[in-house]
């Protein structure tokens, strides 16, 4: 069996529930074009504008394969620039645990049947 990371410290119940996680739909992606491990993706969030996140993973997806996909986003993470491109969020993803990251593998969280853009996840 794998050695598993350290547990983080405990958090509240009302720490846990400000996390805003929510169901998208990936509407697009594409290489960034000023990193070379990130992915930018558009994704369908059921808001009328919809987001845009930058995300880690394309030693292992391909972009086109992610189109069409439900993933499990953090909603409320405060947007910031990467590298140019501004990130209003994080798909989440499960990791190996591996001391380097680097050579892990990286799974995106998926949705097993569809639900709306949008949905909570609690």
């Amino acid at each position: 069996m794998a050695n598993a990371p350290e547990p983080l410290p405990s958090v509240s119940f009302e720490q846990f529930t400000n996390l805003d996680l929510r169901v998208a739909t990936i509407i697009a992606a594409e290489p960034h074009p000023d990193a070379d491990r990130l992915l930018k993706i558009q994704l369908d969030d059921g808001t009328p504008e919809g987001r845009q996140v930058c995300a880690g993973i394309k030693a292992w997806y391909d972009p086109e394969s992610l189109v069409g996909t439900q993933v499990v986003i953090v909603a409320n993470l405060e947007p910031r620039t990467i590298r140019g491109e501004v990130s209003q969020g994080m798909i989440m993803a499960g990791s190996a645990a591996d001391e380097d990251a680097a050579k892990g593998d990286v799974c995106v969280l998926r949705v097993d049947r569809p639900l709306p853009p949008g949905s909570k996840v609690s």
